[in-house]
Order: C-alpha cells, then structure tokens, then sequence
C-alpha cells in the first residue's frame, strides 16, 4: 500500500515492516494517521518471512505464555475484519526424550496444557517414532499451525482501509528530537511525527541509536531451518509437531516434506544469516536417531533471526514518560504467536496512556542503568 505522494506528516510512524510494525500500525490507525517505514523494498523478508509458523501456548516464560493467550481471540476474529483466511489450524505437540534428554522433560510438563503421554501413546501420535529410542514422552494438543502470510497481509491490508500509509526502501537514516515531535529521516522522505514506535525486529537497538534513545542490550540469535523430502505415509501433514526434550532440534510435517531446525541460538550481527550446514547434518542425524524418516537430502535452507531481551521478555512501552519514542521489540521466539497482544497493548499505553496487565513486566524502565552496558556486551558478542 505504497502512497505515490507520501505525506511529511503524521501522528505515528512506526519502523519496521515486520509482524510487529504492520500489527502496531493497524491497531493505531484506528484512532490516528500512521507511517509505516519499512527498509526493503519487499516485505515481510527478515524474520517474519522466515518463521516455523507455529502457535504454542506452553513456549516461553510466564509473560510470554500469558501474550499468548491473550492474542488467541484476535487470531480467532481478525479473518472477518480483515477479509483474511482462517488464520489457526490446530496441530498437536509432541515432545519425545531419549535418555540424553530426559531429564529436560519435566521443563514441558510444568505447564498446563502438556501431558505426559505413554511411549506408545507417543508412537501412535507420530508412528515413525523408534520406540526403542524413546524414553518418555508428552503431549500439548492445544497448539497450532499460524498462516504467517495470511496475518501479515490482513494486517497491512487492514492497516490500508485505517490509512495505513507504507513507504517500502525507506530505511530511517536519522532520528532527531524537535520540541514538539521526532523528524525521521530516511534516503527519500523525512517524516515528522509525535510518537515514532521502533518496531525493527533485529535492528531495534540500532534504532535507538539513531534517536539517541539508550539501547536494550537486545541480542539476535540465528536459527537454521530446512526442508527435507521424504516418502510421506497416509495422513502424514497431519501429524504433531514433534520437539526433542532438551531443545536440540525439532520437526514439523509440511506437505511431502519435514520441515526441520537444529534450533540453535548462535549471536549474529542483524542482517540476513546463512544457515549453519553442520548443524542442520546433526539435527537429520538426531531426528533419524529418533524417527524411521529417511531423511537424505535437504531440499532448501534458510535461517532468520530472533532476538531477545536480556530477560527473554519482549519490550513494549516509552523509553521515557513523555518522550515519544517507543519500543515494541525482543520478541525472541515468540514474536508471531504474541504480535496481536503486543500490538493492542502499545495501542492502549499510547492513544490511552492505559497500561495493560502485562505492561510492567514488559516495560523498557526494567532495564533502567544496565542498558549501555548490556548493549556493549552485545555488539562485543554478536560481532
């Protein structure tokens, strides 16, 4: 939804195209004039493009977990307003451990919704499981397959019936503090606003920076994913997500495919990563150990980035009372399955000044005397 005349004023703009910046720049549009600043010329490319795509009420901490429930109503409702498609297909997770792993299983079972289940419970759940490499098991029936594509074009086509304005190739170059609003620049247009939400996913720090606002400490971590061909049984696209105890890989059914990741956490500059061959050889290694999958070639690769807070919480509020500059960043792993939760949150802290139940667990102030040097730690890690 490019504007051939881009306006030079607005009461937001948000930075970043991803699922945060479209979710964000939609709730706001409801009440004010939004710009939303995306720096490639497509969109979604960076970690929204490259995700699992999976909906897991059991995945992460407390705060996470309670996001996650929360934005479950909007996946269920957001299709009609849209005119999306069904956004959720219900998948089940299956969490196996071999001897190695088994003591990370009680980790899955602290949360609600995960139940053990008998070895051969697991194994008619998924039935290329190895039985003999199985030691226990359980079992999450309440998670989903998310149309990634489906949530983000109903997000920006939403976002376009408010007068979502997008500006695509418009990487902000300059932030600069004004007495009455931020002027954000980029290599076309300079667009003065009140209120700029730094939503740029890996790039949020350097955001930051630009404005002279104190950094996080935000770390991205890159993750490997691939696909693998196999001879796909009978009602194979249906089976679980199967997930190793101990985290080391899992594996997804897609089509007449595995799609698979080592599900590794290696600090990596923000960018486009490449995926880390050797890991992706011992997650098929690990998988074959566990499945009867003949698992021989990789058919694509990728990886993207997920970066997190230094508490592994996301980050949603005023970098300071009456500043102007806000963040919604740190998604981690999280950042599909929360982005409705997290978008109507910073909606209603910055048209409202109404906090929601999550906001002091999420807010910037946390990190209040420790941002400089966590975000030194950071760039000395991942560079």
């Amino acid at each position: 939804m490019p504007a051939t005349e881009p306006p030079q004023t607005a009461d937001v703009v948000v930075v970043g195209g991803g699922m945060a910046g479209v979710s964000v720049a939609y709730e706001l549009a409801e009440r004010c004039s939004v710009v939303l600043l995306e720096a490639e010329t497509d969109m979604p490319v960076h970690t929204t493009g490259r995700s699992a795509a999976f909906y897991l009420p059991a995945y992460g901490n407390d705060v996470v977990r309670g996001l996650t429930a929360a934005s479950l109503e909007t996946f269920r409702t957001l299709p009609e307003r849209v005119g999306a498609p069904p956004l959720l297909e219900p998948r089940s997770v299956l969490y196996v451990a071999d001897d190695d792993a088994a003591p990370h299983r009680a980790h899955h079972l602290a949360t609600e919704t995960v139940e053990p289940i008998s070895v051969d419970g697991a194994c008619a759940e998924f039935p290329l499981l190895r039985r003999e490499a199985v030691t226990a098991a359980a079992i999450d029936v309440s998670g989903s397959d998310i149309d990634v594509l489906g949530l983000h074009q109903g997000y920006v086509r939403g976002g376009r019936e408010r007068g979502v304005v997008v500006l695509r190739g418009a990487r902000a170059t300059g932030l600069r503090r004004t007495s009455t609003s931020w002027e954000v620049q980029t290599s076309t247009v300079t667009v003065s606003a009140a209120h700029v939400v730094n939503a740029a996913g890996a790039w949020c720090d350097e955001v930051a920076a630009l404005a002279g606002v104190p950094q996080l400490g935000l770390r991205p971590l890159r993750r490997s994913i691939f696909v693998s061909p196999v001879d796909a049984p009978s009602g194979f696209l249906r089976w679980p997500l199967l997930v190793d105890a101990a985290e080391r890989w899992y594996a997804k059914p897609e089509g007449d495919a595995l799609l698979a990741s080592p599900a590794e956490e290696v600090p990596h500059p923000p960018g486009s990563p490449q995926p880390d061959m050797l890991l992706i050889a011992e997650a098929m290694d690990r998988i074959r150990a566990m499945t009867t999958l003949p698992l021989r070639t990789v058919r694509t690769q990728w990886a993207g980035l997920r970066t997190f807070a230094p508490d592994r919480t996301p980050v949603v509020g005023e970098s300071e009372p009456g500043s102007g500059f806000w963040w919604v960043a740190g998604q981690g792993g999280y950042g599909i399955q929360l982005a409705p939760a997290l978008a109507v949150e910073l909606a209603g802290q910055l048209l409202d000044g109404r906090p929601g139940p999550f906001a002091g667990a999420l807010s910037p102030a946390r990190f209040a005397g420790t941002a400089d040097f966590l975000s030194r730690s950071n760039i000395i890690e991942a560079g």
